[in-house]
């Protein structure tokens, strides 16, 4: 936009112009070769997978559960579609395991099976994927 020659671009040209897959306004490298969209990823754990605290994994040894690399893979499925709903504290449940999830530092709180989870209650949590 040009002000003082008094020629405005239309609402289509500014679409154009910042909202065209050909711009590369977000996926120039820097001097590392990393794009603004690379760096953002890697800062917040988008595809990172889970960590497990220290108390979740000592309630995984104390409770004998192993879990699969299907199930670890569908844990961070569901991790994944807890942060794209914006929730803080997800109850993650895979198969007959039930895990408490801190969704921003992607890392499970606590871990528990079927047996643990006999009340069925689940307190501090803004949400839950059964996945």
């Amino acid at each position: 936009m040009d002000i003082n020659s008094g020629r405005f671009l239309s609402i289509e040209q500014l679409q154009d112009q910042y909202l065209s897959p050909n711009k590369t306004n977000n996926t120039q490298k820097t001097s590392e070769g990393l794009s603004f969209k690379d760096i953002l990823t890697q800062k917040s754990g988008v595809g990172e997978e889970v960590k497990f605290s220290k108390h979740a994994a000592n309630r995984l040894s104390s409770r004998n559960i192993e879990l699969t690399d299907e199930q670890l893979g569908r844990l961070n499925e569901g991790t994944l579609k807890a942060q794209s709903k914006g929730i803080k504290e997800s109850l993650i449940m895979v198969d007959s395991l039930a895990f408490i999830v801190n969704i921003p530092s992607n890392t499970v709180v606590t871990a528990m099976n079927q047996e643990e989870t006999q009340d069925n209650i689940f307190t501090n949590i803004d949400g839950a994927v059964i996945i």
